[in-house]
């Protein structure tokens, strides 16, 4: 691994520990100690970013995949990934990235710009600018920044899929080179981000609003059996989402076996189908996944 540069948002301590705050977990971290993300660790002192530069994953993906419905339907985009997030949701469908370690994982390094020259070499394909995805991106955050303005350089767009939690002075930040997300809403019970996915519901929530402000935003939320799936939950989520436009695009995909719920059951059609029904009542587009 290369680490070539210093983390942004982080504090330095006396006793040689250092603090990030990128995100609400706000790990404190003793030298050589990595935090709850396994992206950035204190190093003699100084926060690293680990994965700068490491890529996981490459590939030319159709916008819908992302999924982005009401955002330049029809091209495609380059999406990319690294290792690790700050989350840990039970059912995570890229689990072997977003729970790997770094340095463990295969990857291979690409800069900023060699990215970038990747993205320009396939608009003859429809290329319409590079995806932040696959795992978490936004503790990919310095990448995120360095090849971000390049590729607005370019006259190319910046996507996100992320879940969501940061601390909102990096969204501010990052946000004006951001083009679209999709943000994943997985709960609206608090509890259920704190207990079972290790996030937290309000911070999502400020960043849907925070965002809203700015780009294109589709939400997405994975129906999971006994968890997500009780229609006044989805009633409150899609009522939430309605405040601030009753034209965000809402994305009800769902559950299927895997991870550490691989003895689950996946969701009902049919309580999908009814779910889709009751968002619409506050939203103007409602998509179902995964029927």
């Amino acid at each position: 691994m290369l680490n070539i540069r210093e983390a942004l948002y982080w504090e330095k301590r006396t006793d040689a520990r250092v603090l990030c705050t990128l995100c609400p977990h706000r790990c404190l971290l003793s030298p050589e100690e990595s935090g709850l993300c396994g992206a950035r660790k204190n190093q003699e002192g100084t926060l690293i970013p680990l994965t700068y530069g490491e890529v996981s994953s490459l590939a030319l993906d159709p916008i819908e995949k992302k999924p982005l419905r009401r955002f330049h339907p029809g091209s495609v985009i380059l999406s990319v990934g690294s290792v690790g997030c700050n989350m840990n949701c039970p059912y995570c469908q890229n689990h072997e990235i977003a729970r790997g370690i770094p340095g463990q994982v295969r990857t291979r390094y690409m800069s900023p710009e060699s990215l970038v020259e990747k993205a320009l070499s396939l608009t003859g394909q429809g290329n319409i600018g590079l995806a932040y995805t696959y795992n978490e991106p936004l503790i990919w955050y310095e990448m995120i920044l360095d090849t971000g303005r390049l590729i607005r350089e370019a006259g190319m767009k910046n996507v996100l899929v992320t879940n969501g939690f940061i601390s909102p002075e990096p969204l501010e930040q990052l946000l004006p080179l951001v083009d679209a997300l999709n943000i994943d809403l997985k709960s609206f019970r608090p509890e259920v981000y704190r207990d079972r996915l290790g996030g937290g519901l309000e911070t999502v929530k400020e960043t849907i609003r925070m965002a809203a402000r700015q780009c294109h935003v589709e939400v997405t939320t994975l129906v999971v059996p006994g968890m997500n799936d009780d229609p006044e939950e989805i009633r409150q989520l899609a009522a939430f989402l309605g405040e601030i436009s009753p034209d965000i695009p809402l994305h009800l995909t769902r559950f299927f076996p895997r991870h550490r719920m691989s003895d689950g059951s996946p969701t009902p059609a049919g309580t999908l189908n009814l779910l889709v029904r009751l968002a619409g009542q506050y939203l103007n587009h409602v998509y179902p996944g995964n029927i």
